[in-house]
């Protein structure tokens, strides 16, 4: 079952696409460029029940991408390069595009990378450093595997009772769009409490799981050496920082980036924020990733980059490269910057 916002941004799309005004209004609303966001890149697996399908994208879909920016005159460049751009606050000679990944999924390396190399694409990695120790918790897909397993829910959120059949893959659908939403509005040890005790009776074990689809510090290493790959902090534990304390949230990006610095042997200048939307990151983390001296971080908040981001390095916007719209043409609709103009009523940046 799609969500409001799922079923807003398709009438938005089609309205683009049916339109073509996104293509007029380009040249004044398409920025320097932009980051995109990946997930993970694997084969589609055709399950009837596939709840995080949203954070994948087949392997023929990126290739197709690549191959398609190549064509259009995109510039393909490296975080480090794209931010001396910001600074400069310059028009490039030619439209850019910066390729970030989050977690630090095994498939990266497996198939994303192959397509990487072919086009020698620079791109960014911001790895969780729990889940390359296997000791943070992937709660999504604890949660769909729970989900897929069991015939029943019977939880608590909230101090009410959640209980649900999930035995056909419409229940599941809809009860794990419910119950995901539900956590999401509540704190984190509601949510990783809820999640544990589902997967505790579905007999999905996290660490089994987080090892099965995350890169260790091994492949992270060797990873880092690759001529195309920058390696970024993505948290120790994947928890939405504005739900944490002071001292946690500090912690958060600390130890994450001085776990990464001693495996592959320097420390990660870049930060991407957890989940990233406004109620996940803020002012507040906003500020504490500066204190801490690094030099950029990457949000979930969709927009272009601009010559005033120079100023806003530290809450810098993302297009998400997703698998509910795995199109080209809805890739140039995003690239156009249009939908977010109309967005954010002009601004460039949001308040």
């Amino acid at each position: 079952m799609a969500t409001w916002r799922e079923l807003a941004i398709e009438a938005g799309m089609r309205l683009f696409k049916a339109s073509g005004v996104h293509r007029l209004a380009a040249p004044f609303t398409s920025g320097l460029g932009a980051i995109l966001m990946f997930h993970r890149v694997r084969p589609n697996s055709d399950g009837a029940f596939a709840p995080n399908a949203g954070l994948e994208i087949t392997p023929e879909f990126l290739d197709a991408l690549l191959a398609h920016l190549s064509a259009q005159g995109y510039e393909i460049l490296s975080l480090d390069a794209a931010l001396d751009i910001v600074r400069a606050g310059t028009a490039p000679t030619r439209p850019f595009v910066v390729l970030t990944f989050d977690d630090g999924y095994c498939d990266l390396v497996e198939y994303a990378l192959p397509a990487l190399e072919r086009y020698r694409a620079p791109f960014t990695a911001y790895v969780t450093s729990g889940f390359a120790d296997r000791t943070a918790r992937l709660w999504w897909l604890e949660l769909e595997e729970a989900v897929r397993r069991l015939s029943r829910i019977d939880v608590v959120v909230d101090g009410r009772r959640f209980a649900r059949d999930c035995a056909t893959p419409e229940e599941k659908r809809e009860a794990h769009a419910d119950l995901y939403w539900a956590l999401r509005g509540g704190g984190e040890t509601q949510l990783l409490d809820v999640v544990a005790t589902l997967a505790r009776e579905a007999g999905v074990d996290s660490r089994t799981l987080a090892g099965e689809a995350c890169l260790g510090w091994s492949e992270i290493a060797a990873l880092s050496r690759h001529e195309l790959a920058t390696i970024g902090a993505h948290s120790q534990t994947h928890r939405r920082l504005a739900k944490l304390s002071d001292a946690d949230a500090r912690r958060e990006l600390v130890e994450s980036r001085e776990r990464i610095g001693r495996d592959i042997g320097f420390a990660s200048t870049h930060f991407c924020y957890p989940v990233g939307d406004p109620s996940s990151a803020s002012v507040r983390e906003f500020t504490l990733a500066a204190e801490l001296g690094f030099a950029s971080a990457v949000t979930t908040r969709p927009g272009m980059l601009f010559p005033e981001h120079r100023d806003r390095l530290l809450a810098l916007p993302r297009l998400s490269v997703n698998g509910r719209h795995q199109s080209l043409a809805a890739l140039d609709i995003l690239l156009s910057g249009a939908p977010f103009a109309l967005i954010n009523r002009g601004r460039r940046i949001p308040a």
